[in-house]
């Protein structure tokens, strides 16, 4: 296998994985991090620990940054030769760190950092399409690699769409396990169901996604006046059992206004 020289800015959890990946693999890697200490695992299985930011850039062709934010990038060093983000931060972030490094890459890491380094990690990338092929199968390493396209801003923007869906299917399985604890009823048993009912979901959006799209929203399993009664169901048995009613009125709220003869996708149309 060809290797590639490799910087990796930043050794918190997800960045100490990161560097440990690219080692395993064969890379050699140069890693920089504010507390140094946070090195001296990496230095023992072989990585080069540099003194300052500007030494680490300079170690490498392909400088990988994992820190807190964006700004703390820009105020960190300046152009690399290539520059990969894989820091969490926004579109608008991924648009403005792109104008001071046109020929690098954004980065969104869909996986924890235990997983990096398996084929189970996604990682999805854009901006330069030709630093994404001179370097993809270095970025192997790390995890599955996806471009989704030559706009920066792309993968920042998909990882904001799954940290919605990450948190919306988190608050639904907390909220039902806050209704089943209160009747006594205990979060582990509700497991086998709620995984259930994630599956029935995920085969629900390819079609929910085709709705979006193309602004049509026929109802596919009912219309919205149906889910709206199912709402006040939840609302009720919420209140009735001392469980905050919020989300489930929050989402009750979202159908003011959308047609009630129209599937239950319509309501996109209140969050544009």
């Amino acid at each position: 296998m060809q290797t590639t020289d490799v910087t990796v800015i930043g050794l918190g959890l997800m960045g100490h994985s990161l560097a440990k990946a690219f080692l395993t693999a064969g890379h050699s890697v140069t890693v920089w991090n504010r507390t140094r200490s946070k090195a001296d695992d990496l230095v023992a299985l072989g990585a080069a620990s540099a003194a300052t930011i500007q030494e680490a850039t300079e170690a490498s062709e392909l400088v990988v940054v994992c820190v807190t934010d964006f700004a703390a990038i820009r105020e960190q060093f300046g152009k690399a030769v290539t520059l990969v983000n894989l820091s969490s931060g926004t579109s608008e972030q991924a648009r403005e760190t792109a104008e001071w490094a046109p020929a690098g890459l954004d980065g969104a890491i869909l996986a924890v950092p235990d997983g990096i380094g398996t084929d189970e990690a996604v990682i999805v990338y854009s901006g330069d399409r030709a630093a994404y092929e001179r370097h993809e199968a270095t970025l192997k390493a790390i995890g599955t690699p996806s471009f989704l396209g030559e706009d920066h801003s792309l993968a920042a923007l998909h990882e904001m769409a799954i940290l919605s869906l990450m948190w919306n299917m988190l608050n639904g399985f907390l909220h039902g396990t806050a209704l089943l604890q209160a009747a006594g009823v205990s979060a582990a048993s509700y497991v086998p169901l709620a995984e259930k009912g994630v599956d029935t979901i995920k085969s629900w959006l390819a079609a929910y996604a085709d709705q979006v799209d193309a602004g049509d929203f026929p109802p596919l399993d009912s219309t919205l006046d149906v889910h709206v009664a199912a709402m006040d169901h939840l609302i009720h048995e919420s209140r009735h059992l001392g469980v905050g009613a919020e989300l489930p009125e929050f989402l009750k709220s979202l159908t003011t206004g959308v047609d009630p003869t129209r599937g239950y996708a319509a309501l996109v149309s209140r969050l544009r």
